[in-house]
């Protein structure tokens, strides 16, 4: 990964978009009324964001288009893995929680990583519209993003999906697990 020019290689570009477009054709119900031949020439004039695509798709995140209405008409990715991404995991929620830990610090931090990505992580409502397009998250947990107000308090916010329910708990947000990771989103 190259992370401090933020560019692919043509090769990767090329693998990165054909596997973009087989996910999009798989799941046309995440996406109705886009075809790929717009969102590949908005990709297209946008580097930067082919090289967070990569990075989503290099940790495990499996990106595909979920909406275009978003504000300005912009296209939204988000991590559409089964489970939260396996390269994502293990983090605590932020740097500041990271650094409040004394001892067994994980490598990172939800934020930080999705920082150094390009991306958002998930609020409530996003999370929420992603399950209603599949079920997610069986397995494990994804941080999502935070309100100021809890964030304040040394908290953090999780979902998951158990029991063909969708479930937002808290923890502190130096806490990690090996099973909690992050879904992202991506602006193009």
């Amino acid at each position: 990964m190259n992370r401090l020019q933020k560019t692919i290689t043509a090769k990767q570009k090329e693998e990165l978009l054909n596997t973009l477009e087989t996910r999009f054709a798989s799941h046309p119900e995440r996406h109705k009324g886009l075809n790929w031949a717009d969102v590949q020439t908005r990709l297209e004039a946008k580097p930067d964001k082919l090289w967070s695509l990569f990075q989503m798709e290099a940790t495990g995140g499996e990106p595909d288009v979920i909406t275009t209405d978003a504000p300005g008409g912009e296209i939204l990715f988000f991590d559409c893995a089964p489970e939260s991404p396996a390269g994502r995991r293990s983090l605590c929620y932020d740097q500041e929680a990271l650094e409040s830990r004394k001892q067994h610090k994980p490598n990172n931090g939800a934020m930080a990583i999705a920082g150094e990505m390009g991306i958002e992580l998930l609020t409530e409502t996003q999370y929420r519209n992603l399950q209603e397009l599949g079920v997610f998250d069986l397995k494990t947990s994804s941080w999502i993003a935070t309100p100021p107000t809890i964030r304040a308090l040394g908290g953090a916010l999780f979902c998951d999906r158990r029991y063909n329910q969708v479930f937002v708990y808290h923890n502190g947000a130096e806490s990690y697990y090996a099973a909690r990771g992050f879904r992202g989103l991506l602006r193009v």
